[in-house]
C-alpha cells in the first residue's frame, strides 16, 4: 500500500468509528462515511467489502495489536506471574486506550453478517487461548492455584475487560494504566494458591 493511499484507509476508519459512536452502527449509512470522509463509495469499496467489513476492522486493528503485545509478552524471559500480570495490565490499558473502538464494537458485534460475526470470534479466541497458556503455565508450576479450570478465570477476567465500554470515563479518576494494575493484581490474587492450615 503506498503512501498516498493509506490516508484514504485512515479516514474512512476514522469517520466510520466517530459517526458508529455517536449515531450506532445500524443507523450510520455507507453514504455518511464516505461523506465524512471526502472520498466516494468506489474509494470505500477499493479498501472495504462493506459495513461490516469496516466495524470488524475497527476492531481488527485493536485485537491485532494486542495480540503482538500479549506474545512479546508471553515470550519474554522472567516468572510466568510477572508475564501474565503484564499482559493483564496491558489489555486494559489498551482497551481504555482504544475505548471508543471497542465499544463501537461489543455494541455492534450481534449485527454483524454471520459470518463475519463468526470470524471475529475465531479471532478473539486466539488471543484468549494465549492469555490462558499463561495461566495453565502457572498451573503446571504451581504458581497459580489449578482447582478453577484457566478457561474460567479467562471468561471471568475478560468478562470484565469487555465491559469497561460501560462505565470506564477518561475523566474519571483512574488512568488506564492505573486501572490496568488493579485488574491484573486482581487476577493474580485469585489464581495465588490457598496456603495450607
Amino acid at each position: 500500500m503506498t503512501q498516498d493511499q493509506e490516508p484514504v484507509r485512515q479516514r474512512l476508519l476514522g469517520e466510520a468509528t466517530r459517526l458508529f459512536a455517536e449515531r450506532g452502527f445500524e443507523s450510520t449509512s455507507v453514504q455518511e462515511i464516505v461523506s465524512a470522509a471526502g472520498v466516494t463509495k468506489g474509494a470505500m469499496y477499493h479498501y472495504f467489502d462493506s459495513k461490516d467489513d469496516l466495524l470488524h476492522e475497527i476492531y481488527g486493528r485493536v485485537l491485532r495489536m494486542q495480540m503482538d503485545r500479549l506474545n512479546q509478552f508471553a515470550d519474554s524471559p522472567g516468572p510466568v506471574a510477572e508475564r501474565l500480570h503484564a499482559a493483564a495490565a496491558d489489555v486494559v490499558r489498551t482497551t481504555v486506550e482504544n475505548l471508543d473502538d471497542s465499544k463501537i464494537f461489543f455494541r455492534s458485534m450481534h449485527l454483524l453478517a454471520p459470518d463475519t460475526r463468526k470470524s471475529v470470534r475465531a479471532e478473539r479466541r486466539v488471543y484468549h487461548e494465549r492469555f490462558r497458556d499463561l495461566i495453565t503455565e502457572g498451573q503446571r508450576e504451581g504458581v497459580f492455584r489449578d482447582d478453577v479450570p484457566a478457561d474460567i478465570v479467562v471468561d471471568f477476567f475478560f468478562g470484565s475487560v469487555h465491559h469497561l465500554g460501560t462505565w470506564y470515563s477518561p475523566e474519571g479518576p483512574l488512568s488506564g494504566a492505573e486501572l490496568g494494575a488493579h485488574f491484573a493484581d486482581l487476577l493474580l490474587t485469585s489464581l495465588r494458591p490457598e496456603k495450607p492450615e
